[in-house]
């Protein structure tokens, strides 16, 4: 039996990613085999897709999450039918991921949820809430009262972490290059939304004197030095995104690098940080309509090349979704 998926053969523009009929794969023990209904996009299946990934392996279908049913589980890990998310573990760089009808992951990377929310909002949550949940509860540590900055506000993290936050009790401050997109962070429930002119900490400390208790770093290491300037002694900071591209520190000296007291921790965790019931409590938080979701559109699979130039070119606020067999919106 085939099935249609985007396979890649190497680094191509987005623009040459195309759909492709392959055989459905089949689950060997320990694992199973997830019918897809919707993927959400993200920002490594881009590095990969652009062979700007060091840990490529190719021809691979990419996707590090995926949301759908389960179709075959050989050693009865979940029922038949049953409603699953996917993510991390490997998916898409070690193994064949999400963008594709079909498939087939570790037990261990699989969290059953019930929900009747639609399938591009079940697909969008995945990755994007176990990092946002991850990074802000294993690295920051956070808690009622605090105050956090988000620097990289509108991406599809971004929004999440801030949605968290505030959920926790949280004043937070969140970053946005462009000054058209300010309004978007405040109907997020961001306390103050903050133009990143390259200068975030001055604009932080001109309301927070004394820097903000945690930072959450998504943009990249090329801004990194000014987030650890707007954050508090014994506060903070968490790398987690690198939106700019900017991956490494060069000839990093600690002492000279890092303010007085403000500690510098990093996230990069897997589904196993996002516990199911944690995950299970969030949608339905988003699906009472007290946990707002930003999808910045809805593709179908044929849509892909379109849906990567988007991301590349970062014109999307929120997240952006594959339907696998439906509709694009």
């Amino acid at each position: 039996m085939d099935m249609r998926a985007i396979v890649l053969d190497g680094p191509v523009p987005p623009e040459e990613m195309v759909v492709r009929q392959v055989a459905v794969p089949e689950p060997p023990a320990g694992w199973v085999r997830i019918k897809v209904e919707a993927f959400g996009l993200n920002r490594s299946e881009y590095h990969l897709r652009a062979g700007l990934a060091t840990n490529a392996r190719f021809p691979v279908i990419p996707g590090i999450e995926a949301a759908g049913t389960i179709d075959l589980a050989p050693g009865g890990e979940f029922a038949p039918g049953q409603q699953v998310v996917a993510m991390m573990g490997g998916m898409g760089r070690e193994f064949d991921g999400g963008y594709a009808e079909y498939t087939v992951v570790p037990a261990a990377s699989v969290i059953p949820v019930t929900t009747d929310l639609d399938w591009a909002t079940l697909g969008a949550l995945p990755e994007m809430l176990q990092t946002a949940h991850g990074s802000l509860h294993t690295s920051l540590a956070i808690e009622p009262g605090q105050s956090l900055l988000i620097r990289g506000g509108t991406s599809s993290v971004g929004v999440a972490a801030a949605v968290l936050a505030k959920e926790q009790g949280l004043t937070v401050f969140s970053t946005t290059r462009n000054p058209q997109r300010l309004e978007v962070l405040r109907e997020l429930g961001v306390d103050h939304p903050v133009v990143d002119d390259g200068n975030v900490a001055a604009q932080v400390r001109a309301i927070l004197p004394d820097g903000v208790t945690a930072a959450l770093e998504l943009v990249g290491t090329n801004v990194l030095p000014d987030t650890l300037k707007a954050t508090a002694i014994h506060g903070t900071v968490c790398f987690t995104g690198m939106l700019s591209d900017h991956w490494t520190i060069p000839d990093f000296y600690p002492i000279g690098y890092l303010p007085n007291g403000v500690r510098l921790a990093a996230y990069g965790g897997e589904s196993s940080d996002l516990p199911a019931a944690a995950f299970q409590r969030y949608v339905d938080l988003v699906a009472a309509g007290k946990l707002p979701v930003r999808i910045d559109r809805v593709f179908s699979m044929d849509e892909i090349g379109l849906a990567h130039r988007i991301m590349q070119d970062g014109q999307a606020v929120g997240k952006l979704v594959v339907r696998v067999g439906g509709p694009a919106t």
